[in-house]
């Protein structure tokens, strides 16, 4: 027996529901939303300079983030925390986080597009 419209369209509802129970909430592994949040945060702390998740404003001296192999940022953030490389105040910025933290923020803008 054929489905009438409303019968199709029920179905049809019911099969998108179901969908999107399959995949995790974001509340379902509180440790990886607390990880994921405190990263951004993290991140966030570069955003005066760098842009909002490393993508720096066109036309200004900034280096875009975004996008650049993470191994070649970590090296440079070690770079600024060892005196290796010259800066105005990035050498002051990276002291204060954790080898740790460097590796978070390195791995975050390699990811971001």
């Amino acid at each position: 027996m054929p489905l009438n419209r409303t019968a199709f369209r029920t179905a049809a509802l019911a099969g998108a529901v179901l969908a999107g129970l399959q995949a995790a909430p974001a509340w379902a592994n509180p440790q990886a939303e607390a990880d994921r949040l405190r990263t951004r945060s993290l991140a966030a702390t570069c955003a005066q300079c760098h842009g909002t998740d490393g993508h720096a404003v066109a036309g200004q001296a900034m280096v875009k983030l975004a996008g650049l192999p993470e191994k070649y940022i970590l090296e440079q953030l070690t770079a600024f925390r060892i005196g290796q490389r010259p800066a105005t105040i990035m050498h002051q910025i990276t002291k204060g986080y954790s080898q740790e933290q460097l590796e978070t923020l390195a791995k975050y803008f390699a990811a971001q597009k």
